[in-house]
């Protein structure tokens, strides 16, 4: 679509033994990834959950030159719960450049850190220009939680690649006991509580008593895996229940056409695109009915129920019955009509349009950004806010006294027909080599 995009994340260390594997799995400095796709791995170290310490101003004399650098005009950030991309919200507004926030989860109004974040994106929110949820739920959500204006609100669904998530009705045979007519419900999640593990541990043993003829697949890995664990030995389902540890996602797809349905157990999703993925491998879909699940796929690719064992137990059973041999459940056909109906080039476009709508919008001034964090909140909320925000933009303006923008070398950007030219030619040369 002829834009350029810059990646700006932390630095990713990788194992902490010394082997051949870490050094493949650390990122730090600046990488190019296919596309081409340049990447700032920035020197922020992570300490939980992939997410780093917060910097407040720390990190604005490297963000700014890495902006002014690469001529960065709008910044895009991701999640709620990463601090670095809430930093570079607020570090956008002082920079002067238009800003827009991706949410991807849903939160809750009545806990203690659900209460504790949704302050801190209604500071952080105030000055961005656009937002994008991933559903109608997700949307509501936000809207109550950051006090946000809905114009400033729009919904983009997350999409899949069709192409990667092709059904191979074939592959459903291959199975140890060599029995053709063996039904193979797949589950492909992190073992977290979040995801319905202890449901899922509920629902296995009676429908593998229902349905002799059942096996159950299960990838991913977690805290709650020795839950599961703990369930096949007790109930002795060695032979009924396979796991298969964490599933690096290019193999994801090689997983599910190996099922005929689809289990997805989530306490709490904001769109799901595992049952997207699965769905366009040809399955048949069985989901709590959370969050914005209801709004991925028709009714006729799935059955929702209630996030309770009895009701998925229910719901299970019926797909069994009657939906893994009925011939309106095709997946080649379930295929197609994921292909139509989603697209990351529409999500791209769309993208693009909200892109356009918020560069020409006027810049907010240093007092009417600072009158917008003054509301945040009640008199504490909105007197630290400002104070923030007052320590930042001196930060900002030391920064510009101290190192001009007109020092800062600009990068000139890349030929991307050249590029991909040598990314296709080198390819093809690797690929030759490995025939070899």
């Amino acid at each position: 679509m002829g834009h350029k995009v810059i990646i700006i994340s932390h630095i990713y260390p990788g194992p902490s033994t010394a082997t051949e594997l870490s050094k493949k799995t650390r990122r730090v400095g600046v990488r190019y990834l296919p596309g081409p796709l340049k990447v700032y791995y920035c020197p922020m170290f992570p300490f939980v959950d992939s997410d780093v310490f917060p910097t407040f101003s720390a990190t604005l004399p490297l963000l700014r030159n890495i902006i002014i650098r690469e001529g960065i005009e709008i910044l895009h950030a991701h999640q709620a719960t990463s601090v670095m991309a809430l930093e570079c919200c607020m570090f956008a507004s002082t920079l002067n450049i238009a800003s827009v926030y991706t949410d991807h989860s849903l939160f809750g109004f009545d806990d203690i850190a659900s209460l504790h974040l949704n302050t801190v994106l209604t500071t952080i929110l105030a000055t961005v220009d656009a937002c994008i949820c991933v559903s109608h739920t997700c949307r509501e959500n936000l809207i109550l939680r950051a006090e946000l204006d809905p114009a400033s609100v729009h919904v983009i669904p997350n999409a899949v690649d069709a192409d990667k998530f092709t059904p191979d009705v074939s592959m459903r045979s291959k199975v140890s006991s060599g029995d053709d007519d063996r039904v193979k419900v797949v589950v492909v999640s992190r073992l977290v509580y979040r995801k319905g593990v202890d449901l899922l541990v509920g629902i296995i043993p009676p429908i593998c008593r229902m349905f002799p003829n059942v096996d159950f697949i299960i990838g991913g890995d977690g805290s709650k895996k020795l839950a599961l664990e703990e369930m096949v030995e007790r109930e002795q389902l060695q032979e009924r229940v396979e796991f298969l540890g964490a599933v690096p996602h290019k193999g994801v797809r090689d997983v599910l056409v190996r099922g005929h349905v689809f289990l997805n157990c989530s306490l709490t999703e904001s769109f799901c695109i595992a049952l997207l993925e699965a769905a366009c491998s040809g399955l048949f879909a069985v989901s709590t009915n959370v969050g914005g699940v209801p709004e991925v796929l028709p009714p006729d690719m799935i059955n929702l129920s209630e996030p309770t064992v009895s009701a998925m137990v229910a719901s299970l059973a019926d797909a069994i019955r009657n939906r893994v041999s009925s011939p309106s459940t095709d997946p080649i056909k379930f295929h197609e009509r994921i292909r139509s109906m989603y697209s990351w080039r529409r999500v791209a476009e769309q993208t693009v349009g909200i892109y356009d709508k918020v560069t020409i919008m006027p810049r907010m001034t240093f007092l009417q950004r600072l009158e917008r964090y003054a509301t945040c909140g009640e008199f504490c909320g909105g007197a630290i806010s400002c104070l923030l925000y007052i320590t930042v933009h001196f930060v900002y303006l030391t920064l510009e006294w101290f190192c001009p923008r007109q020092e800062i070398d600009v990068v000139p950007d890349l030929a991307y027909d050249i590029v991909m030219a040598t990314y296709t030619l080198s390819e093809q040369i690797r690929r030759k080599m490995k025939e070899l």
